[in-house]
């Protein structure tokens, strides 16, 4: 991977457009012998691959599941090792929320607890009204817990965003979050002395909200994981001269590209309302981010049919996408979630490169058994950003 610096130092302004599409969670494992890629009918991608350069890409390392905070960070071209991001902060910027120096972030969801067990880890996705009303029952009954103010604000479906402010607050913390579906819920714990007093606060927080919660139907509890305190990390703009904007639905991916510089379009919450904002917009940038999260919602969701809805749903507007003249187009994703693990995992995505200074290879097909047959082989994420800029002429020589 190129450094920081060099890299900087290497790229330059150019006309050339590129559109980075991510389809969140795209990759999958066979049921019944085929993936959810090799099930769905797809013939745009299908022909997409076909005129491209393909490859297979590994988002961390080998072996690793990633979160979407590192998985798109590589994507971005940055070390997803270096710069290691809580999630609160993520869903934070994606809603619009400031985060300032003394405050301790955290992602939340609703949840539902029966018998001490966590049975439903979202609430049934209870609706984002159906959010609202209860993140308002919340602030009315938690403003401040031991002279820390808490501030709460809605996301989408059971996801909520809760914001610490208070002196010597770390994010040094466990997950407050058992993770799967069938466990008691856990509390936060202190990872060292440093987080003593953040652990005191978190927990008393979760237990007071339960008390509020407690004759919800649904929602009748929390949990809360990505702690995190505001980071440094560089911008886009600066490493790579790039104009950058962003075509996001959900909070945490708009929040992740506000953190490297993006500037976020609102594009509404509908695949219909994105494209359509995309076809106005997307041409005051040079680098356009174009992100797809219901291929990673059904993958979670175990939902293998509905996986293979949301590819045919993505394929039947990828020409719009292609339509805008872009010079340098890439279609990969942030890691995978197989429907048949319900999770992320630690295969790899899926990458295809489409541009006129990259000569198509061999593959028939976008699916996972395909793409390992094309001529970039299993590269780092990492490896695309810089793919895509020398594509595009934005990157010098290097040396003499």
């Amino acid at each position: 991977m190129f450094s920081e610096n060099l890299i900087a130092e290497l790229s330059q302004k150019t006309p050339s457009r590129i559109c980075l599409i991510v389809l969140d969670g795209l990759g999958g494992i066979p049921v019944d012998g085929k993936t959810e890629l090799e099930v769905a009918k797809k013939p745009n991608l299908d022909e997409f691959a076909k005129n491209s350069v393909c490859g297979v890409s590994v988002p961390v390392a080998l072996g690793i599941s990633p979160g979407s905070g590192p998985g798109h960070l590589a994507l971005f071209g940055y070390n997803p090792m270096t710069y290691i991001i809580g999630r609160g902060i993520l869903e934070a910027l994606g809603i619009g929320v400031e985060v300032g120096e003394f405050d301790l972030a955290t992602r939340a969801n609703f949840a539902t607890q029966k018998n001490g067990i966590i049975v439903d880890r979202r609430a049934g996705r209870i609706s984002t009204e159906e959010n609202k009303r209860i993140v308002e029952i919340l602030r009315q009954n938690i403003k401040e817990i031991d002279d820390v103010k808490v501030s709460i604000y809605p996301g989408k479906e059971h996801r909520f965003v809760v914001i610490f402010t208070g002196e010597d607050l770390s994010d040094n913390l466990t997950d407050a979050d058992p993770q799967k579906e069938g466990l008691p819920p856990k509390e936060a714990q202190a990872k060292d002395s440093s987080a003593a007093r953040s652990q005191r606060i978190v927990n008393a927080f979760i237990k007071k909200a339960k008390e509020v919660l407690k004759d919800e139907p649904k929602a009748n509890t929390i949990l809360l994981r990505g702690f995190s305190v505001p980071p440094n990390i560089p911008k886009m703009s600066h490493l790579y001269k790039l104009t950058c904007g962003a075509f996001a639905t959900y909070p945490m991916y708009k929040g992740l590209a506000r953190l490297v510089g993006m500037e976020i379009v609102e594009c509404g919450s509908t695949l219909e309302t994105q494209i359509n904002t995309f076809k106005k917009q997307n041409k005051k940038f040079d680098f356009i981010f174009f992100h797809y999260k219901p291929t990673d919602s059904r993958g979670e969701d175990r939902d293998f049919e509905g996986k293979v809805k949301a590819i045919e749903e993505f394929d039947s507007v990828l020409p719009e996408i292609l339509n805008e003249n872009f010079d340098v187009v890439a279609i990969t994703s942030d890691h995978s979630t197989p429907a048949k693990m319900g999770s992320h995992s630690w295969h790899p995505c899926p990458v295809a490169i489409r541009a006129k200074y990259e000569p198509k290879d061999e593959v028939s097909s976008f699916t996972e058994k395909e793409m390992r047959k094309g001529n970039l082989g299993r590269i780092w994420a990492t490896d695309i950003m810089p793919i895509l800029l020398a594509n595009a002429g934005k990157l010098k020589k290097f040396g003499a």
